[in-house]
């Protein structure tokens, strides 16, 4: 049993189960990964304890950003490798500057330094990949993404990237409410609450998505290459 199932009591867990909160979607042969907000904002410049981190960027979450960096690179470059389209989002400065953050936490200076906004040299963008500037939560609001998974012919979704809780869930409800099977990649998110974290794994699981292992990812990754008759979709 992983940690974010055996953290609900064994009584919450019968519960969910006879109520049909459970079963797994079924992957599709055209899949997109999207990696959300993992930019300097989030991971800060270098590991650090959370209460540390957060001097630098109030909305770092510390060590665990590179606990799970070195694991979202290796999917990254998986997926480059089976040539499955890769997508990023990061936030907007300017609608920030004009309505504020997407969450009700307030407005810091930090908010408007260009390294804030810049994705780690582990897994920055390739030229040509697309990249999502949102002013809120989900990768989908407000923004061209829907557009570009149609026009890819996109048939699920792997997420990657944070907060677990905050983007990273607001971006599966919206895959999972647009049609789309979500996998949420579990060792490829985090959260600077540990508790979250597990929340929110657990309930996406249950309801909008499907959690998995990076193993399995890599796994069924890997087999897109030998699919016969699929076309490699440019990016």
């Amino acid at each position: 049993m992983r940690e974010w199932e055996s953290f609900f009591p064994e009584a919450e867990r019968k519960m969910y189960e006879k109520a049909g909160y459970k079963g797994k979607e079924k992957f599709g042969i055209n899949p997109a990964l999207i990696i959300i907000d993992v930019i300097t904002g989030f991971t800060g410049t270098k590991p650090m304890d959370v209460m540390d981190a957060i001097d630098e960027f109030p909305t770092s979450c510390g060590r665990v950003a590179w606990d799970a960096l070195p694991k979202i690179q290796q999917l990254l470059h998986a997926c480059r490798d089976a040539e499955v389209p890769v997508i990023y989002s990061t936030s907007d400065p300017d609608f920030k500057a004009a309505f504020g953050n997407a969450t009700k936490r307030g407005i810091d200076a930090t908010d408007f330094e260009k390294l804030a906004v810049q994705f780690p040299d582990m897994i920055k963008p390739n030229d040509g990949e697309f990249i999502v500037r949102k002013a809120r939560a989900s990768a989908f609001f407000g923004t061209h993404l829907i557009t570009y998974l149609v026009r890819k012919n996109i048939d699920c979704l792997l997420i990657a990237g944070t907060s677990t809780c905050g983007c990273v869930r607001g971006t599966v409800l919206d895959g999972y409410s647009f049609g789309y099977p979500v996998f949420v990649v579990e060792e490829c998110v985090f959260d600077r609450s540990r508790t979250s974290h597990l929340v929110n794994l657990f309930e996406m699981n249950a309801k909008y998505a499907s959690v998995i292992q990076l193993t399995e990812t890599l796994d069924y990754v890997n087999q897109l290459k030998r699919i016969e008759g699929r076309k490699a979709i440019p990016r």
